[in-house]
């Protein structure tokens, strides 16, 4: 696991946030995919009988990949060392070690923010940020 510095984790952003809109755009298109087929199906299922049901079967391709394109997504930001915490929001924690203690922490960045300014223990989650420097 790569532990990272204020400075590191900022300077990964420009590499970090594209990777990230796009994850959060997946995101929506995959649940709106998923959104759509639950519908097709449920009408086939009831008296939807003159629905194409070929439909299902293109729906479901593309909800395959969709999810294959946010798994890589995925893969891409863990492998610049990073952690994906929330999909919708585009939430990112960078392992860090804290300067006082030496235990490892998370500096939390959040799509939308200009730059990583917040940290959290490891069990406290977005709802724990405190604001860095620590």
């Amino acid at each position: 696991m790569r532990l990272f510095t204020q400075e590191e984790a900022n300077a990964a952003l420009p590499d970090v946030r594209p990777l990230v809109e796009r994850l959060v755009e997946d995101r929506r298109t995959l649940v709106a995919l998923g959104n759509e087929l639950e519908a097709v199906q449920a009408l086939i299922g009831g008296n939807g009988g003159s629905l194409d049901p070929s439909r299902v079967g293109e729906l479901q391709e593309a909800v395959a990949h969709a999810a294959a394109a946010l798994a890589a997504l995925v893969d891409d930001i863990q492998g610049l060392g990073a952690q994906v915490k929330d999909l919708d929001s585009g939430l990112v924690d960078f392992p860090a070690r804290h300067p006082e203690s030496g235990d490892t922490v998370l500096l939390c960045w959040q799509l939308g923010e200009p730059e990583v300014g917040y940290w959290h223990d490891l069990e406290a989650g977005f709802a724990g940020r405190k604001p860095l420097p620590f």
